[in-house]
């Protein structure tokens, strides 16, 4: 029995299963999931949000700059059986004009099993990503925001190793008079410097571009994403999340989106028809105050399961 290569082939079905459920074939998937509630909510990508919200860091570095001084953000979510992600951030403003941030973002997969060629039980073993980043954003016009995040990224499985490099930048637009915000993101630019074994393999690069609209006089707006700008195989609707939000005052939203990409990937077909059982759409609601706010988001990024997400913020 050779035990290495046993805990190699686990390791490839583990993580061939893993970037089977989020349709990827690169490594540090978990880059992909949302982190904003609110994102999350608005069919799990969204770019263009220009609230008070220390989460959109993971998802534009852009929009800090519209983050109160001194935020300090926790974020938990639940995925698949046995994996949790949990993440936070910090933002501060530099002067009138910039912003930075600091983050963090924990995936832990749980105890999976071990088995060799011969499928003799090795025990179990663990299985965690890891990023750490830095963020800073400026005011180029009165309208216009740019931000760059850099990150280091590792990954540990089974006593293996890989460590990484990335970099997101994105671009606002914001309008508050007619309502509009546009944005455009680059994220996870970079690549692996250490691999797990000897094959480097690619992090998951993602072009997005987006737009929000509010209707004037109204509490509702709409939000359109398109994401994998870099792959045109598949059809223009499996590019892109939309979503809507009802402002009820000046502290309360509920949102509903839908995820064309994810209600496709997720579509099973029997002897009934098929179906996505839900898969791809997306709920939540927020509560923001002047110092406290919370977001909850609902989504189903498999048809076995349902994921949460919860983000408090605090401003110091």
């Amino acid at each position: 029995m050779n035990i290495r290569n046993g805990v190699i082939t686990t390791l490839l079905t583990f993580w061939t299963c893993t970037s089977m459920a989020q349709e990827s074939k690169t490594v540090y998937n978990f880059l992909r999931l949302p982190v904003s509630a609110h994102a999350a909510a608005l069919g799990g990508e969204n770019i263009t949000l220009t609230d008070d919200d220390a989460t959109q860091l993971f998802h534009n570095p852009a929009l800090i700059s519209g983050v109160s001084d001194k935020t300090l953000n926790l974020n938990y979510m639940t995925y698949m059986e046995g994996a949790k992600t949990v993440s936070a951030s910090f933002v501060r403003l530099l002067g009138e004009r910039a912003s930075w941030g600091v983050s963090a973002q924990l995936m832990d997969y749980g105890r999976i099993k071990q088995t060799s060629f011969t499928n003799e039980d090795l025990g179990d073993f663990s299985a965690r990503d890891i990023a750490i980043g830095g963020t800073f954003a400026y005011e180029l016009t009165e309208r216009i925001s740019g931000g760059i995040t850099a990150k280091f990224i590792t990954s540990t499985i089974a006593g293996y190793n890989s460590l990484g490099v990335g970099v997101d930048l994105g671009l606002n637009y914001l309008d508050v008079e007619r309502g509009w915000s546009v944005s455009a993101v680059a994220r996870n630019l970079g690549g692996q410097i250490k691999a797990y074994d000897d094959e480097f393999e690619r992090i998951p690069f993602d072009l997005q571009v987006g737009a929000s609209k509010r209707l004037l006089n109204s509490p509702l707006r709409f939000h359109a994403t398109m994401s994998r700008l870099t792959d045109w195989s598949e059809g223009i609707g499996r590019h892109l999340a939309i979503g809507a939000d009802v402002l009820l005052g000046e502290n309360i939203y509920l949102a509903a989106g839908y995820n064309f990409r994810k209600a496709s990937e997720m579509k099973i077909t029997d002897s009934e028809g098929s179906s996505a059982h839900g898969a791809g759409l997306t709920l939540g609601a927020g509560l923001s105050l002047q110092r406290f706010k919370l977001h909850l988001g609902w989504g189903k990024y498999h048809v076995s399961t349902s994921s949460l997400i919860i983000n408090i913020s605090y401003t110091l």
